[in-house]
């Protein structure tokens, strides 16, 4: 017979979410195991934010976070906030630095969070066991639950925290065990789609390289931010930000001179200096390949002058610029999203406690319940602070 590790509580994924969970369960006084299915832990964190880990957003909004509840993530956020995370990071004497509307990011690099997440994981404690891959979990008759890998090791517990992430950068791990668990219980999931990725769009393969601050809306979503033309489509953090609200088949519309008011520029310039020539003046706002772009969608000669454009096509060129209608043939896919959007619902699942109403011991933290923070930090916050809510119900039962 198959003797199993007594734990008070098992968490499954070594990541963000379940390092830190880890730990602030074990200082509570409850035996924890950690299990990954990786050889090593957190391999997400080290190759985020350019290998420096851009590890919360000190200026966070609800408004940042998508879910199906929009209110669901508020009691975490609330209770466990950016600046108690910055104290953490603090107190390990990590160098941080904001690089950007509160993004905050360490000074040296990103295996400086995962070794204080570790640290502290090893002194309280924690038996983190690698490489706990094709897990079965089934409940106990005595309450509950058994765990048993593909090396036949096997875990009994009375609380299992899922903290397993999503389905984004599959070459690092990433996998859909959380989702098939949590639906084997009779959890429902949030339709899941790659998120904060590059938009498909071969019209702008010929402007590969360029890059310009623009507005881009869809929907309801609207977003002024740095837009970078690939051989692929439209990517940088406008293009990533907007991805978040993107639904595939949907209009997406781009201002790519939020700024300033085309029309009402040129008819200053006719009034001024009515021969300058068209081209040259686009060419003072934009890269000349850009410039040429416009005009060739907009059916203008480059060689007219502003006095020569009729007011037909200057409503034509202005559409262009200012509000360019695209309808991207998809998102770039797991492989390169920073996050998958969707996952176990909310509506299944305590907003105080992160713990499922249908089945009592059961936890979801992290990017596997449908809670997604936008481009800039958000995400790892989520992290932090569902692991502590989910933390401090398992410690105070």
């Amino acid at each position: 017979m198959l003797e199993s590790t007594q734990v008070d509580v098992c968490i499954v994924g070594a990541g963000a979410a379940g390092l830190f969970c880890s730990s602030r369960i074990a200082r509570g006084g409850k035996s924890v195991a950690l299990l990954e299915h990786n050889k090593s832990a957190g391999r997400k964190i080290l190759i985020s934010g350019g290998g420096r880990c851009n590890f919360t957003n000190i200026h966070f909004e609800f408004n940042d976070f998508k879910s199906e509840n929009p209110h669901f993530f508020k009691s975490a956020l609330k209770r466990f906030s950016a600046e108690d995370f910055l104290e953490l990071v603090k107190s390990a004497d990590i160098a941080f630095y904001e690089k950007k509307l509160g993004q905050m990011f360490c000074v040296d690099s990103a295996k400086q969070i995962l070794n204080m997440l570790l640290e502290e994981a090893k002194e309280a404690g924690v038996d983190l066991v690698f490489e706990a891959s094709k897990l079965e979990v089934k409940q106990s008759e005595q309450g509950g639950f058994v765990l048993k890998d593909s090396f036949n090791r096997s875990w009994s517990c009375k609380t299992l925290v899922v903290a397993t992430g999503g389905l984004s950068i599959p070459k690092i791990g990433a996998s859909g065990w959380g989702y098939e668990l949590a639906k084997n219980f009779g959890h429902s999931i949030v339709p899941l789609k790659p998120a904060l990725v590059s938009f498909r769009l071969p019209d702008f393969s010929a402007l590969s390289g360029l890059s310009l601050m623009a507005r881009l809306t869809t929907g309801e979503f609207s977003v002024c931010e740095d837009l970078l033309l690939t051989h692929t489509g439209l990517s940088g953090p406008a293009a990533l930000k907007a991805s978040l609200y993107w639904e595939s088949g949907a209009t997406l519309i781009v201002d790519f001179l939020p700024e300033k008011d085309l029309p009402e520029t040129i008819e200053q310039e006719r009034r001024n200096s009515p021969k300058t020539n068209l081209f040259k003046l686009l060419s003072s706002f934009f890269p000349q390949r850009l410039a040429e772009f416009f005009l060739n969608r907009a059916q203008v000669s480059a060689l007219q002058s502003v006095a020569e454009l009729s007011k037909d096509k200057l409503r034509a060129l202005s559409d262009q610029i200012h509000r360019m209608q695209l309808v991207p043939e998809a998102l770039d896919g797991y492989k390169k999203a920073e996050v998958t959007s969707g996952g176990v619902s909310t509506k299944e699942l305590s907003s105080k406690t992160m713990e499922s109403a249908l089945v009592p011991g059961l936890f979801f933290i992290g990017e596997v319940v449908d809670v997604t923070g936008q481009l800039g930090g958000f995400n790892f916050q989520w992290a932090w602070s569902s692991a502590a809510a989910a933390a401090q119900a398992i410690v105070e039962e």
